[in-house]
């Protein structure tokens, strides 16, 4: 049976389940899960806890033609776990279905619910032919 719940939701739903939990450890084994649309759910709801419990101002994942993948937040300028390849293609496509941002580039406010409140994040996603960008910002 086909699961009809929204990735919006989902990625709420993950956010509840890895409250507790640190994320980075967490983001560090998703590269290697075998079923990379639910490590790329996984990915976004760690993503927004890392980014909520270390104070960062935004977190960017950049996925290069050539398969290279890199996560990097800003409070100090850190780099995060990658994703992988498979998993960080995943979390484009998922970005965009939860936005619903068509085109090369995009920007939008998205509201998360995390347990008993919600964050506004600012989504940006970016492409040309070398490389695909997204980028989570966090309020101040």
């Amino acid at each position: 049976m086909k699961d009809n719940s929204n990735l919006h939701q989902k990625v709420q739903e993950m956010c509840d389940c890895y409250t507790t939990t640190d994320p980075l450890p967490e983001m560090a084994r998703l590269a290697d899960d075998t079923d990379p649309q639910e490590a790329a759910t996984k990915w976004l709801a760690l993503a927004v806890l890392h980014g909520i419990n270390a104070g960062a101002n935004k977190i960017s994942l950049r996925l290069d033609r050539n398969g290279s993948v890199e996560v990097t937040a800003r409070y100090n300028e850190a780099q995060l776990p990658s994703p992988g390849k498979a998993v960080g293609e995943k979390i484009f496509e998922s970005i965009r279905e939860i936005t619903h941002i068509e085109g090369e580039k995009g920007k939008l406010n998205l509201a998360l619910g995390v347990r008993d409140s919600s964050v506004d994040l600012r989504v940006k996603l970016k492409s040309d032919e070398e490389r695909k960008k997204l980028t989570i910002a966090f309020p101040d």
